[in-house]
């Protein structure tokens, strides 16, 4: 194997996977998505190692540089944020590779939703509140199937993460209302969840756009929404004395 797609975390460097940090090491050229992955990541590159900043250049480029890397017999690591499989434009550069006929693989990393959680101190999960995690984003440049539009997945009125739409604040609260949520739904906006220079933002519908608005915030932010993230919620029965399983008889 000598292509690596690697997830590279939400931007603390040490929140990258054992593997994908090995594989950094080793790497002879490291691909990376500059407009989002910390580049202190790249500080555990071999000194001689080609690096290549992707926000510059076009897919063809992109292929082009792996498969002179593989043809000279050395290795490349393609680093996206996040996990590579979420917004990640993996399957066109692997087709790519399917067609010149190099073998790749994929190394999953930790996406900036968990590091979103882990900046909020929630959980996504609660009983009686939601047992359902929508992962979506607003339809910009890039359309949204008919169905997936955000106010019909707001109508589950489960937790929401909406990746790439900080920006159109205003129209995401506008479609989160029209499906259903109220305007005292609680929602949190994590600008660079687990980088130094993370911020959080809370409010409700009706008071988040004017936070974000007066903050700046344009960018590598994600949205959450939900009950999750306030109120009251039932314990888990995993844990409760009554309750038996394969481990533990009820008391």
């Amino acid at each position: 194997m000598q292509v690596f797609f690697v997830g590279a975390g939400p931007g603390d460097p040490e929140l990258v996977t054992v593997k994908g940090q090995r594989l950094i090491t080793e790497a002879d050229t490291i691909i990376y998505a500059g407009s989002l992955v910390n580049p202190a990541l790249l500080d555990s590159a071999k000194p001689q190692a080609e690096i290549h900043n992707s926000a510059s250049m076009t897919l063809d480029e992109v292929i082009e540089t792996m498969e002179r890397t593989v043809k000279a017999g050395k290795m490349v690591v393609r680093l996206h944020t996040g996990d590579p499989s979420i917004y990640g434009a993996i399957r066109e550069q692997m087709d790519a590779l399917d067609a010149l006929k190099i073998t790749y693989d994929v190394v999953p990393g930790v996406s900036s939703f968990l590091g979103a959680a882990a900046a909020l101190k929630c959980e996504y999960t609660l009983p009686d509140v939601s047992q359902s995690l929508i992962i979506t984003r607003m339809e910009g440049r890039t359309p949204v199937p008919e169905k997936e539009k955000l106010a019909l997945l707001a109508s589950h009125n489960c937790t929401m993460c909406i990746f790439l739409s900080v920006h159109m604040i205003d129209e995401v609260v506008g479609e989160l209302l029209q499906g259903g949520y109220s305007e005292t739904t609680p929602i949190a906006v994590v600008e660079k969840a687990t980088w130094p220079d993370e911020k959080i933002f809370r409010g409700t519908l009706a008071t988040i756009g004017k936070i974000v608005g007066e903050a700046g915030i344009t960018r590598t932010a994600m949205i959450v929404v939900g009950h999750c993230l306030e109120g009251e919620y039932a314990l888990s029965q995993l844990y409760s004395p009554k309750f038996s399983h394969m481990f533990r008889d009820a008391k």
